[in-house]
């Protein structure tokens, strides 16, 4: 089972490097579905033993709307605002494969020092939770259309899932579903909000918008 759990969480990082290099936004969507998809696969895993219905249905729930139902949202969001891709990042995505490395080692080293109340049942879970909250970070700080930021913060949100995993195998009900409800509600509004931005400016570059707001 730690076998398992391990190549989740090396498939979880790998997207995370997969966010960071790609300027196409269709492939940074997919990346952000497989990290949902994984982290809904994960919950259930960990609780192999001592699963019950609820222990199902909210990580199953989960995986649906993270891989599933926000991607899907994220696409039209896409379309509707005609971008393709992440043009001039304010980093390179060279630098940003450099920073997520350096990401990881630091995710590695927290990791290890980090002292927890409950043993997670993979070493590697805490470190692979901070590499992908530290990956949603350089994301939104780095790149400049809103969209692209919509996932880094995404992915931000999916390590904070992670971490919770690796704290508690059990956590409430209705912290789950209000994790759920407030990523749904962030980017259903971010869409409308890309959408009307398009509309009205032509574009969603934060720093073209930042400049344009400056001079009225």
């Amino acid at each position: 089972m730690n076998q398992l759990i391990n190549s989740i969480l090396v498939l979880l990082v790998l997207t995370g490097f997969m966010l960071l290099s790609s300027s196409r936004l269709a492939a940074c969507i997919r990346a952000i579905a497989i990290q949902g998809v994984l982290l809904g696969i994960l919950a259930i895993v960990i609780q192999v033993g001592q699963l019950s219905v609820a222990g199902v249905l909210l990580p199953l729930s989960s995986a649906i709307v993270k891989g599933f139902v926000l991607p899907w949202l994220l696409f039209r969001a896409m379309r509707e605002a005609d971008t393709v891709r992440e043009v001039e990042p304010v980093i390179s995505y060279n630098l940003s494969i450099i920073a997520g490395t350096a990401a990881l080692g630091v995710s590695l080293w927290l990791g290890h020092r980090l002292t927890l109340s409950n043993q997670p049942p993979s070493s590697l879970l805490v470190p692979a939770a901070f590499f992908t909250s530290l990956v949603g970070m350089i994301v939104i700080a780095s790149r400049q259309k809103a969209l692209t930021q919509v996932l880094g913060y995404l992915a931000l949100e999916n390590g904070v899932y992670a971490f919770g995993a690796a704290v508690a195998l059990r956590l409430p009900i209705l912290v789950e579903l209000g994790i759920l409800l407030d990523v749904f509600v962030g980017v259903f509004v971010m869409g409308i909000a890309i959408f009307h931005i398009s509309r009205e400016f032509d574009h969603i570059d934060t720093d073209k918008l930042r400049a344009r707001t400056a001079r009225l």
